[in-house]
């Protein structure tokens, strides 16, 4: 699988020129790539204004997102603020080129910023199957909590997309190795770099590593697309000779 992970500083709540930002980043996407990766909220930034900010289901951010899919024949996954039945959600989409999707909801909501008083929290894991990989989705806040990422569906490949900040950078890269190696799974966080409204600056540290924790795309400080491919019969071999998820803890998780 062929993976492209864009990282951009973000225009605050402004998702026409966020789209327009991405349109151009996207565009210059010359190779064959089967998966391109955007940031948490990469329409509005981290805001806490969810109901300034929300679309709908069938909003504009999602309707870009399956126009881009279709023009570059290529699946696309970020997160969007979406509303709800009342309720608001920071939703990450997975956009097949087909226009189909799938979508997860963030599990572990930010409290220190006050993100749990203004969006509902999922209550589900989500593995997508595309291209024959399977596909683990999470956001910013889940990275901290290895439990709920735990790999016992055999999934091949994790995903975070997030606006994780420059002062816990050491742990956003700590986490995201622990992520890949106690999972045997390619990982791939992505980050946003620049300001948002409310001045914490973010470094973005975009990245991508393998199963044994080693760096296909090292972490990226500047705006860009960043792309690589991925083996998938590598891990497959490497799961096969070295079996330590069949030595996993059963547990259940408890909503």
């Amino acid at each position: 699988m062929k993976i492209a992970l864009i990282q951009s500083d973000l225009i605050w709540e402004n998702a026409a020129a966020n789209r327009k930002n991405f349109d151009s980043k996207i565009d210059q996407i010359n190779s064959e790539i089967n998966l391109i990766v955007l940031p948490e909220m990469f329409s509005t930034g981290f805001t806490m204004n969810a109901s300034d900010v929300a679309e709908t289901m069938s909003g504009e951010t999602i309707e870009w997102m399956k126009l881009k899919a279709k023009q570059k024949n290529a699946a696309i996954t970020g997160s969007v603020v979406i509303t709800e039945n009342g309720e608001f959600f920071n939703r990450m989409f997975f956009v097949f080129p087909s226009g189909d999707f799938q979508y997860y909801d963030k599990r572990h909501l930010f409290s220190l910023a006050g993100e749990n008083e203004f969006y509902t929290p999922g209550t589900e894991k989500v593995i997508v199957e595309y291209l024959d990989w399977k596909i683990c989705l999470q956001i910013c806040y889940d990275l901290r909590f290895p439990v709920f990422s735990r790999n016992v569906e055999n999934y091949d490949l994790l995903l975070y997309v997030a606006n994780w900040p420059k002062v816990r950078t050491s742990a956003w890269d700590t986490l995201l190795n622990a992520r890949a190696i106690e999972n045997l799974s390619y990982v791939a966080g992505v980050n946003r770099i620049g300001f948002d409204d409310n001045n914490f600056e973010h470094n973005g540290h975009t990245q991508l590593i393998d199963f044994w924790g080693n760096y296909i795309i090292k972490p990226q400080e500047t705006e860009g697309v960043f792309a690589a491919e991925l083996d998938k019969n590598i891990i497959l071999e490497t799961r096969r000779k070295l079996n330590f998820l069949g030595d996993r803890d059963t547990f259940e998780i408890k909503i």
